[in-house]
């Protein structure tokens, strides 16, 4: 009863990952619409606004949510990284006025590279630092300073503009309520112990949630969350492809 139980709550983040990717999919595809065509299209509407955002949390929601499942946390983080930084590289070439400076992907790999750490606090450490994320992300929208240095954390210099930019706060706080999730959801408590007080332990609960996932999952599902960060990367060039490509024929 309790594998069950374990394989149909992962089941659910295969499902939410999904959903994020759709939402992601359909709000760059607008906004494609809106900046490379002459069709009426507002991507500045609120409810194209509420689409891209609630694609982004989720996806760092998430993020701090698997992590529990995961004992290749700085791996993983060290890729997302790289193909981060690879974003910033293309964006500066083509959009130099806009490029990526620290979008999702920088900040989803920071994250996971400090998962490690994360891992050790308790529970109430994780929800003070949540509402601290979030109070200081809001404090620091209204604050301009002089250097680039301080963007990862949410302080912008004046005249700043990015096509994607998401900093440590305010969005640190929707990682640590994924942690939380796990912790409160998933595992239990003789799982959470071994978490916090030696993670070096654990290694033998990590292997059977990932056994757990594998057999749970509807393939379709598991094979879009798994291949989510590639979906991620592609899906753009795709889209413009086709746009430009529908234009240039018309």
């Amino acid at each position: 009863m309790v594998k069950q139980l374990t394989q149909q709550r992962v089941l659910v983040i295969d499902y939410l990952r999904t959903l994020a990717l759709v939402l992601m999919i359909l709000y760059h595809l607008v906004y494609d619409l809106d900046q490379w065509t002459t069709l009426n299209v507002n991507v500045n509407a609120p409810f194209w606004f509420v689409v891209g955002k609630t694609a982004a949390l989720l996806f760092i929601f998430l993020s701090g949510l698997s992590s529990g499942f995961s004992h290749r946390a700085v791996k993983n983080g060290l890729r997302i990284l790289f193909f981060g930084m690879i974003i910033t590289v293309v964006t500066y070439i083509i959009f130099p006025e806009q490029y990526v400076r620290f979008g999702i992907l920088h900040f989803l790999g920071v994250m996971l590279l400090l998962y490690p750490l994360l891992r050790r606090l308790p529970n109430s450490v994780l929800i003070f630092a949540t509402v601290l994320a979030l109070s200081l992300g809001f404090y620091f929208s209204e604050v301009v300073v002089h250097t680039h240095l301080a963007l990862p954390l949410g302080l912008m210099y004046p005249g700043f503009s990015s096509m994607d930019y998401y900093p440590l706060f305010p969005y640190s706080g929707a990682t640590f309520l994924g942690i939380l999730a796990y912790r409160y959801f998933f595992a239990t408590s003789r799982e959470l112990k071994g978490n916090i007080e030696n993670p070096a332990s654990n290694k033998e609960h990590h292997m059977s949630s990932n056994t757990y996932k594998k057999r749970a999952a509807d393939p379709i599902f598991t094979w879009i969350s798994r291949h989510s960060l590639a979906i991620y990367l592609i899906h753009q060039p795709v889209l413009l492809a086709i746009i430009l490509g529908i234009g240039f024929l018309l």
